[in-house]
């Protein structure tokens, strides 16, 4: 009798990931993961105590691929940096993308709240934004995300026009994240002479 196969748990999770990849999150069942990997369904409720544990694994993983897309990016620009992340992540995991943006799900709360404090620091270091509170920084953060995310819905479901390009869609990204701080720096100054003049 031939020996038994082990599985590392990080194997179990790749395996995992690679069905929500193509199939979604949903797809992912102890029966399918081990069907995938050629075993039996032992392996994976010794590294898992079930699905749900074994699915937040996966999202783990997900949100880690995410944030190295973004870290990748690295230009000194934030806006620049989430934008094209979050362009390359819809378009290279459609299917997750979908689950967890368009879909109503309590995974992303978590993940924004981590990813927003991590931004506004980057932001801070951008000489675009030099000036604003973290409040504002927040404000202008939350807006390119309505759009960024918006944009990247459109990616992740092939709605943008066929000559829509990656240049083009950066360009339209740079060019949207330039009109926020801009509005957003005219909206400070507005208030500030409101002040002065009382």
């Amino acid at each position: 009798m031939p020996p038994k196969k082990r599985f590392s748990r990080e194997q179990i999770i790749d395996t995992a990931f690679e069905i929500a990849k193509v199939e979604g999150i949903d797809a992912i069942t102890i029966r399918k993961v081990a069907e995938k990997m050629g075993s039996s369904i032992a392996p994976i409720y010794v590294n898992f105590k079930d699905v749900d544990e074994l699915i937040q694994e996966v999202i783990k993983k997900t949100f880690h691929k995410s944030r190295q897309i973004l870290m990748e990016q690295n230009t000194g620009s934030p806006f620049r940096d989430m934008g094209i992340a979050s362009l390359r992540f819809a378009k290279e995991y459609s299917v997750l993308f979908r689950d967890l943006v368009m879909k109503q799900n309590d995974y992303m709360k978590r993940y924004d709240q981590e990813l927003g404090n991590d931004l506004v620091e980057q932001m801070k270091k951008d000489s675009d934004l030099e000036g604003f509170t973290d409040e504002e920084l927040m404000d202008i953060l939350l807006k390119m995300r309505i759009f960024q995310t918006g944009l990247s819905v459109m990616v992740a479901n092939g709605l943008l026009p066929e000559d829509f390009t990656e240049e083009k869609v950066t360009e339209i990204l740079e060019s949207t994240a330039t009109d926020i701080m801009d509005a957003a720096r005219l909206r400070k100054e507005a208030i500030y002479n409101d002040h002065q003049r009382k």
